[in-house]
């Protein structure tokens, strides 16, 4: 992994991860088994790579088990998320699932010595306020607190663990051994659940294999490699928001390639959002008392 920056390193990881809703939406797999195959083949192409070029690197047991702990976590994440989105709509799982960095904050804060900074809650509220912006707020009283519902909210839970566990592990290991081990639990994990819930392993149609193939390659390998690597040198709580900039980008994919519409509201909400962001990379922290006589 030699991209300069952590921080182009993030910027990739999140346009391509912004394809992943897009290609969910098509439906051509149920969402369990999309999730096994975005790990196994991701799986089977990163083996050989880091085989044949002896990158692996076997961790201590103690660290092995917390990289085998978060492929559980992550494959959890993307299987409850891709039934909820397939359940429900695209929108309410986005939306619920990307309340994740309100749970890093909330985690960071309770367990973790490293506490989330000031300008990482201001940001979070402005971010929240411009998602709400982007989704609409009629959307709020239309929710349906079903299991789809659960699913999304357990969704961002789960991933806000992940994140924080991975970047412990990733402290100590390197990008492409975490991801082997991860890719590898995640795929063992899942075959076993898609297993015993007999979930279909074939009969797909030759556009549906492709799109497992793109979610392998873009969402899963092209992604997650470079956000671990942004992992490895920013904080969690930073990196959690900074995801929040999937949602603008994956409506602009969608006005592209669905031909969903993007109003004045989702475009100011958008900026909004983006903002929030801003404000956490800001260097300098942020309080509203000097100005409050």
């Amino acid at each position: 992994m030699k991209l300069p920056k952590p921080r182009l390193a993030l910027a990739f990881g999140i346009l391509c991860i912004s394809i992943f809703p897009i290609l969910v939406k098509l439906k051509l797999t149920p969402g369990l088994i999309s999730a096994f195959y975005r790990m196994a083949i991701a799986a089977m192409l990163i083996l050989p790579y880091i085989l044949i070029t002896k990158k692996f690197v076997l961790p201590k047991s103690k660290t092995l088990l917390l990289a085998i702990i978060c492929g559980i976590l992550f494959a959890s994440d993307v299987a409850v998320w891709n039934i909820a989105i397939q359940e429900s709509s695209a929108t309410q799982a986005s939306l619920l699932t990307n309340l994740s960095p309100l749970w890093v904050g909330i985690l960071s804060f309770a367990f973790f010595k490293t506490k989330p900074a000031t300008n990482f809650w201001i940001g979070t509220v402005v971010s929240l306020f411009g998602m709400a912006m982007l989704v609409g707020f009629q959307f709020f009283l239309e929710l349906n607190f079903d299991q789809a519902f659960l699913l999304a909210v357990l969704s961002g839970v789960l991933y806000s663990i992940y994140l924080l566990v991975s970047k412990n592990v990733l402290s100590e290991v390197a990008v492409l051994s975490f991801m082997t081990i991860s890719l590898v639990a995640s795929s063992v994990y899942l075959g076993i659940l898609c297993y015993f819930l007999d979930e279909p392993f074939t009969g797909f149609s030759n556009t549906g294999w492709l799109v497992l193939v793109l979610q392998a390659v873009i969402c899963q390998l092209c992604a997650w490699l470079s956000i671990s690597y942004a992992t490895q040198h920013m904080r969690a709580t930073r990196i959690s928001l900074s995801l929040l900039s999937q949602a603008v980008i994956t409506s602009l994919l969608a006005w592209l390639f669905l031909d969903e519409k993007i109003t004045l509201n989702m475009a100011i909400g958008g900026v909004i959002l983006l903002f929030g962001i801003r404000i956490t990379f800001y260097s300098k922290t942020l309080s509203i008392k000097k100005y409050i006589k």
